[in-house]
């Protein structure tokens, strides 16, 4: 998956939860497992001025045989 490009507007961290969000998408598309809804969630307005907030990857909501083939994905991971 290319990566996605930067906005002018965009934090490290912001960037950094974009990046996982493309790494992760690309690993469940080969594992033939694509979640939907999958995008980041910005950080609220941080009270401690001078720290950087973390944006969130929210990977959303899945129908139950998305979810099955997310589990059947990890537990074949575990077992390698």
């Amino acid at each position: 998956m290319a990566p996605t490009p930067r906005e002018p507007s965009t934090t490290p961290k912001i960037q950094e939860a974009l990046d996982a969000r493309d790494v992760l998408a690309a690993a469940l598309s080969r594992a033939g497992v694509q979640l939907p809804a999958m995008d980041i969630r910005r950080p609220w307005p941080d009270e401690r001025e001078g720290e950087a907030s973390y944006a969130l990857v929210h990977l959303g909501v899945c129908s139950a045989p998305v979810a099955h083939a997310l589990a059947e994905v990890i537990l074949n991971g575990l077992t390698r």
